[in-house]
């Protein structure tokens, strides 16, 4: 296996470094599209195959959960809730190391979540009292992947900060594995983040059943956590009818160094990121050509003996490389344009060179905080924007897990003063009854004799 070196910037950036929405598939892959052939006849896009799958569900709840997990995943369920004892049982079955270090995950999770502010304030400044008051959502559905790589720690980084948060009621989604079991290690996750309910349900109509409730799986207020291609269409898709966190494509690491950098650190970074499915990006950037060389050579010694080469060497095909920058501020510029959802500086004096990063998801500087700590026990939520979009969008925090309320409590004296303003822009707008109601406080406050001014 060999990581590719650009030289050209230009062709750097008509390749892999070029953006591409992972919802608006011009190719879909063979496999995919033989797959949807098979379940929905010929011509049917991902998007539409989606619909038909949350139409379903919103039509018939609990039958077309039966259904389409017979169906897409091979596995014919009669109830959807794992029940308590199947939890406590799972938590017993890992290996006593694991559970320590689930455990010390949790908690440095729910002890950086707990350091976030919440954004309720009042102000009597500008006459009476303004503000805002943040509130708990009541119930939020999590979905947890499964697939080739059930996640466990995703359910963590998601859960315990909207249970820090306030939310009254969390629920878990996740496709059922071998024999229609959740893993013991995701159900262990449950406990440890104090979830209510846990659902063995993957997928689009994972996501139609929290979106509109089925008989089964209570409606949700908003739905969080990454999933494949169907389940982010899916979410897409319900929008509206339910909150969401964001819409997270593969995932991706940029890796910014110097000549200082260690080549097999740098490497096994790359390696680790590449190894999430065929669709993960993993760019470094560098202006040491001797670096990038060394760099390379570890990427095809290190690759050898991992359990997921395949994978790893489809994802470094298609969206890997390593790209010579003229200079350090050059390739700091091009990460922070790409916009990355990891982006790791491991260069000599990292905290400078991170006041020049405007976007991403999580900034990772110095090369002893390296990104597969941030996966899963440094504290922060590994659910972060994708794509390019923490350009405008923001890691899974506290945040997401509360609704603001303006509370608006103005004394007599400033209602009154503001009145003619207000009735002014209404006629502007031709909204007369606005200017009405405007006009008529006014009225009430001059003793109501019915003389009101035009202003």
């Amino acid at each position: 296996m060999t990581l590719r070196i650009f030289e050209d910037l230009e062709e750097a950036r008509r390749t892999v470094l070029r953006r591409r929405d992972v919802l608006i598939l011009d190719e879909v892959p063979e496999p995919v599209q033989e797959g949807i052939r098979r379940l929905f006849g010929p011509g049917v896009t991902p998007d539409e195959a989606t619909a038909e799958i949350l139409g379903d569900v919103r039509r018939r709840g609990d039958d077309a959960l039966r259904d389409w997990t017979a169906r897409l995943d091979g596995i014919t369920l009669e109830d959807f809730e794992v029940a308590r004892d199947v939890w406590d049982r799972a938590q017993g079955s890992l290996p006593g190391d694991l559970t320590a270090v689930m455990e010390l995950a949790a908690q440095r999770i729910r002890r950086f979540h707990e350091q976030q502010p919440l954004p309720s304030w009042e102000t009597t400044d500008m006459g009476g009292t303004l503000g805002h008051r943040a509130t708990p959502l009541a119930r939020v559905g999590i979905y947890v992947p499964g697939g080739t790589a059930p996640l466990p720690s995703s359910l963590l980084m998601t859960a315990i900060p909207a249970r820090v948060a306030g939310v009254e009621e969390v629920i878990v989604c996740t496709p059922p594995g071998d024999g229609g079991r959740v893993p013991a290690a995701t159900l262990a996750s449950a406990r440890l983040a104090g979830v209510d309910w846990v659902f063995r349900v993957g997928g689009a109509q994972a996501i139609g059943a929290m979106a509109y409730g089925t008989e089964s799986v209570p409606r949700v207020d908003k739905i969080a956590g990454a999933g494949g291609l169907f389940t982010t269409l899916a979410k897409r898709q319900v929008y509206g009818q339910v909150g969401l966190d964001g819409l997270f494509g593969p995932t991706e690491t940029v890796v910014v160094a110097d000549d200082s950098a260690n080549p097999a650190w740098v490497a096994a970074d790359l390696l680790a990121q590449a190894e999430h499915d065929v669709l993960a990006t993993a760019i470094l950037l560098t202006p040491s050509r001797e670096l990038a060389e060394a760099v390379q050579a570890e990427v095809t010694r290190q690759s050898a003996p991992l359990a997921r080469c395949d994978l790893v060497e489809a994802a470094l095909a298609g969206q890997g490389g390593i790209v010579l920058t003229p200079d350090l501020a050059g390739a700091v510029e091009l990460a922070d344009a790409f916009a990355p959802e990891h982006l790791c500086l491991s260069v000599r004096d990292p905290a400078a060179w991170a006041e020049r990063i405007r976007n991403a998801g999580g900034l990772f500087l110095g090369e002893h905080s390296f990104e597969v700590l941030g996966d899963y026990v440094a504290g922060p939520s590994h659910i972060m924007p994708t794509g390019g979009t923490a350009r405008f969008a923001s890691p899974v925090s506290v945040l997401d897990f509360v609704k603001l309320t303006n509370i608006i409590a103005l004394d007599v004296q400033t209602a009154l003063r503001l009145c003619d303003g207000a009735a002014r822009v209404a006629a502007a707008e031709s909204l007369t009854a606005h200017a009405a109601a405007a006009r008529a406080r006014r009225g009430e406050g001059d003793g109501g004799d019915g003389e009101q001014s035009e202003g």
